[in-house]
This record gives structure tokens, sequence and C-alpha cells, in this order.
């Protein structure tokens, strides 16, 4: 199975996410970068847990919807295997998102998980260039998804 996924804890807002289509709009996102053969991990949490590893991966204490652990670059790409990375999205923090931009939460999960699968593929924004190419990327693989 090449999407390894947790669901978002009991209780929280938003914790009806469709994992079924999920997981499938991820296969395809996969083979829409090319690979079809390799894994994704992804996990759905609150706030409080993205909070945490937002403060001890980067330094910034605060919630944020997505955070991406590459496993393309650095010591882990040696021992990966098939797993391009982990990809991590706040349910709590996709689903004020939805309401205020009037879309799904399966639509801003998908979205996120998006722009996580390719800050795991090297793609970046601080740069203006660069944020051009990421959203252009970005828009290409919302359409593979059909």
């Amino acid at each position: 199975m090449p999407v390894r996924m947790s669901g978002p804890p009991a209780g929280i807002r938003g914790a009806g996410v469709d994992l079924p289509l999920l997981r499938r709009r991820s296969r395809a996102m996969l083979g829409a970068v090319g690979h079809r053969g390799s894994e994704l991990s992804v996990a759905l949490v609150d706030d409080r847990e993205i909070r945490k590893l937002n403060g001890e991966w980067r330094g910034k204490k605060r919630s944020t919807d997505v955070l991406s652990f590459s496993l393309l670059e650095g010591e882990g790409r040696l021992h990966r295997g098939r797993l391009l990375g982990d990809v991590v999205i706040s349910v709590e923090t996709a689903a004020r998102q939805a309401a205020r931009r009037h879309r799904g939460l399966d639509e801003e999960i998908a979205r996120l998980l998006i722009h996580g699968l390719l800050h795991i593929l090297g793609h970046d924004h601080e740069d203006p260039d660069e944020a051009k190419v990421m959203r252009a990327e970005q828009r290409r693989l919302w359409r593979a998804l059909g």
C-alpha cells in the first residue's frame, strides 16, 4: 500500500475526513509526480500536536496547517526504501481554513497534502520565482485529481 495514513484524533473538530477519498487522492498524486511505486506517510493531527512538531523542527511555537518531512535528502535518504517522507496536517487548522475559504474539509486537506508532497519533492516558495513554479505545480496536481 503506497499511502500510510493515521486518522485524526477522536473528538477534534473536523474529524470527519473521508479517509478512503484521501487515500485515493494520495495515490493519484504520487502517480502524477512520477512516484507511483513510492510510499507516503500522512498523519492527520490536532493543533496541539502540530504546534509541538512545528516548535521542535522549525523553532516556531505556533500551530500551522501542514508540515513535511522529506526522506529524499539528509541522512534518511540512505535508509528510506520506497518512503518519500511524512506529511503532517492539522485537521483543526484545515477545518478553519476550509470554512474561511468556503471549501469542503476534504478539498482543503487534499490541497494541503499537495503542498506538503511538493515540499517533500524539493519545491519551495521562499523566493518569488520558486513560489511561481510551486503554485503552477499545485494547480497541475489538483487538476490531476480530476
